[in-house]
């Protein structure tokens, strides 16, 4: 289960945004947000680097968690 980093990430908004991203990618993703933290763990089939662009597509920072 990858780990992102994603210090952007302030509200539920930001993780209805960065779910859109993830399952644009894998309808069966599922992810967990720590909105404290600002980490996203993401339980997917897709490897980390496609997610993390995803994200990056969708306007979100992402850094090494």
């Amino acid at each position: 289960m990858p780990t992102f980093h994603i210090p952007d990430m302030h509200c539920d908004g930001c993780v209805r945004s960065l779910t859109k991203a993830a399952l644009s990618l894998d309808q069966a993703a599922i992810l967990h947000a720590d909105l404290a933290a600002r980490t996203l763990h993401v339980t997917t089939a897709v490897s980390p680097q496609a997610m993390a662009d995803a994200f990056e597509d969708a306007g979100f920072t992402v850094e090494p968690a």
